[in-house]
């Protein structure tokens, strides 16, 4: 079915919600690319830096497969979403967390949540993606399980490191009492 939207351009019913959807999508998933790389920058050469770098190296690779797949629906990018989210995610840097120029004990159990946050919106996504495969062949549906699996391993990970940095935050304040 084809329509006419506000402009007087023409689109098919249905495509055009897609197409936000999954712009949307598109731009957190800059959002938690550029999130997960600083967090592996920041953890460079501690216990956990080498799980960081290769979430950091896997969520970025979702965010390319996302490409992918709406090149293949044929969903062009909004540029523009894409760019607000980069620079969403370096203004979310600026917190008032009583450090000035450093990070404070808080810093990297708020961005675990965060990503945590990101990557079940992700898998939401997927799960859409994987639904919509049912009725469109253009969509692999083994490659869209296998990044579901993927977005559950990347979750069950991110809760381990969350539960690490929240119990280092209770220490800390213990300490500080």
């Amino acid at each position: 079915m084809v329509k006419e939207d506000r402009t007087g351009h023409t689109r098919r019913a249905g495509f055009l919600v897609l197409g936000i959807y999954l712009n949307d999508h598109l731009a957190g998933a800059t959002a938690g690319t550029e999130l997960a790389h600083r967090i592996a920058r920041t953890h460079q050469g501690q216990d956990d830096g080498s799980r960081l770098r290769r979430l950091a190296a896997e969520i970025a690779q979702d965010r390319a497969a996302l490409a992918d797949i709406m090149t293949t629906l044929g969903i062009p990018v909004r540029a523009y979403k894409v760019g607000l989210a980069w620079v969403g995610e370096k203004a979310g840097r600026l917190k008032f967390n009583g450090h000035l120029f450093t990070r404070s004990a808080l810093s990297f159990l708020e961005e675990l949540e965060m990503m945590r946050l990101g990557v079940e919106g992700k898998a939401a996504g997927w799960r859409t993606l994987r639904t919509l495969a049912e009725a469109d062949q253009r969509l692999d549906p083994a490659r869209l399980d296998e990044l579901i699996a993927r977005a559950h391993r990347q979750s069950d990970l991110l809760e381990s490191l969350r539960i690490g940095a929240a119990a280092q935050v209770i220490d800390l304040e213990r300490q500080q009492d």
